[in-house]
C-alpha cells in the first residue's frame, strides 16, 4: 500500500523558501563580484570551550580585500558589522595542540567543530589557517576536568543594558551604538566573577540570541568591564529556508542541551532576565535536567521611573531567585548558599550557614 503523497507546503512557508532563494543568489553575484574586484578567503575566530578531552572551536569564513583585516575592525557601528559577505561551506585547516583537521563552513559561513584532544585547563587557542593570510586565533576556553560548577549567562539586559522591552530603543543601541557606547548591567561583572570563582577553571558560557557579527564587541566588553572570559554561544541573523527569522529561543535551548552533552558533570547557575523568554528556558531546563542546575537567577526588568521587584521561587529542589541587578542577585544567591562563601576584609574566609528564605513560593510544575 503506498503512502499518501505530504501536503504542499502554505503560500507563507513558499514564501519564505523564495525569499531564501533570492537572499542566496545575491549572496553569490555579490560575492563573485568581489572576488573578480581581488577580494579572498579571510576567517574570524570566536571564543570556544573545552573539556573532557573535546574542544568545541568556533569560527567564520568571510570574504574580505586582500591585505586587510577583518578581525581590525573596531567599535564601527552595529550596522556596518551586519554588511559582511560570508562564505558558504568553505573549507580550512584547524591546529590545535599537536591536532590539525580539516573543517568546513555551513551555509551561513560558520565553524563549528569538534576537535578531539587533551587540553591543560586554563586559556588556550586553536588557531584557523586560511591559504595566502596569517593564522587567526580561536580562543578556547578550558575547564578543569574535575570541573562540577559552571556560569551561564545571557546578554541583552543581563550583561549589557539593551531595553529589549522598548524595541526602537534596543534597536537604536545594536545598529547605530558599538561596544564603547554600552553600558554594563550593575553589579553582573562581580556576581559572574564570584561565581566563577567557586572553583578553579569553571566553565563560564555567555549565550544570546545576537548575531555573531557582534562577537568582537561582546568580546572587548566583557574585559573592559571586569566579566570573566568564556565562551560565545551567539546565533545567526537572516533569512532560514524555512523561517522569516531564526528562532531565538529553539537556539537557546539547544545550547543548554549541547552543554549537558559536552560537560555532563557541572551544576550550572543559569543567569538572564525577564525581559524576553529567559524565565521560560530556563525553568524548562530547570525541570528536564534538575541534577544539573545549581540555581536560576533572572535580572528584573522593570519599566523606567519604577522600583524593580525581587523574590525567590523554585522549581522542583532549584531555586530561582529574581532582583534588579547583580547585586542584589549575589544577596539572595548567597542566602541559598550557592555563592562561594565570602571572604572578610581580613582575608580569611568566614564559615557561615547558607540561610533559607522562610517560605519561597514554588513554581508550577
Amino acid at each position: 500500500m503506498s503512502l499518501p503523497p505530504p501536503p504542499a507546503p502554505g503560500w507563507s512557508l513558499q514564501l519564505v523558501a523564495a525569499a531564501y532563494r533570492v537572499q542566496t543568489r545575491l549572496n553569490r553575484l555579490l560575492s563573485d563580484r568581489a572576488r573578480r574586484r581581488g577580494w579572498t578567503t579571510a576567517a574570524l575566530g570566536y571564543p570556544g570551550y573545552a573539556a573532557r578531552g573535546r574542544a568545541r572551536v568556533r569560527g567564520r569564513l568571510l570574504l574580505a580585500p586582500a591585505g586587510t583585516d577583518p578581525n581590525a575592525r573596531l567599535d564601527i557601528p552595529g550596522w556596518r558589522r551586519l554588511l559582511t559577505l560570508e562564505q558558504p561551506h568553505g573549507e580550512i585547516d584547524v591546529s590545535l595542540g599537536s591536532t590539525r583537521v580539516r573543517a568546513r563552513a555551513d551555509e551561513a559561513g560558520l565553524i563549528d567543530l569538534t576537535v578531539p584532544v587533551d587540553l591543560p585547563p586554563g586559556p588556550g587557542a586553536a588557531l584557523l589557517h586560511v591559504d595566502g593570510r596569517p593564522p587567526v586565533p580561536a580562543p578556547v576556553h578550558v575547564a578543569a576536568p574535575d570541573a562540577v560548577r559552571g556560569v551561564v549567562c545571557d546578554i541583552d539586559d543581563t550583561v549589557w543594558i539593551t531595553g529589549i522591552r522598548h524595541p526602537v530603543r534596543a534597536a537604536w543601541r545594536t545598529f547605530a551604538g558599538n561596544g564603547e557606547t554600552r553600558r554594563p548591567v550593575a553589579g553582573m561583572a562581580a556576581l559572574l566573577t564570584s561565581l566563577a570563582a567557586a572553583a578553579p577553571h569553571a566553565p563560564v558560557v555567555y549565550v544570546s540570541n545576537g548575531p555573531w557579527n557582534l562577537a568582537g564587541p561582546i568580546t572587548r566588553f566583557l574585559a573592559r568591564n571586569g566579566f570573566p572570559p568564556g565562551a560565545l554561544l551567539l546565533t545567526d541573523w537572516g533569512i532560514s529556508p524555512r523561517a522569516w527569522f531564526r528562532s531565538g529561543q529553539a537556539h537557546k535551548r539547544a545550547s543548554l542541551e549541547r552543554l549537558v552533552l559536552d560537560l555532563p558533570g557541572v551544576r550550572w547557575v543559569l543567569v538572564g532576565d525577564d525581559g524576553e523568554h529567559d524565565p521560560e528556558i530556563y525553568r524548562d531546563f530547570a525541570r528536564s535536567h534538575p541534577e544539573q542546575v545549581a540555581a536560576v537567577a533572572l535580572r528584573t526588568v522593570a519599566p523606567m521611573g519604577t522600583a524593580a521587584p525581587a523574590g525567590d521561587e523554585r522549581v522542583g529542589a532549584v531555586p530561582v531567585v529574581r532582583a534588579g541587578d547583580g547585586t542584589a542577585l549575589a544577596a539572595r544567591l548567597d542566602r541559598w548558599g550557592v555563592l562561594p562563601v565570602p571572604v572578610s576584609s581580613g582575608g580569611r574566609r568566614r564559615r557561615r550557614r547558607p540561610l533559607r528564605p522562610r517560605s519561597p513560593r514554588r513554581a508550577a510544575g
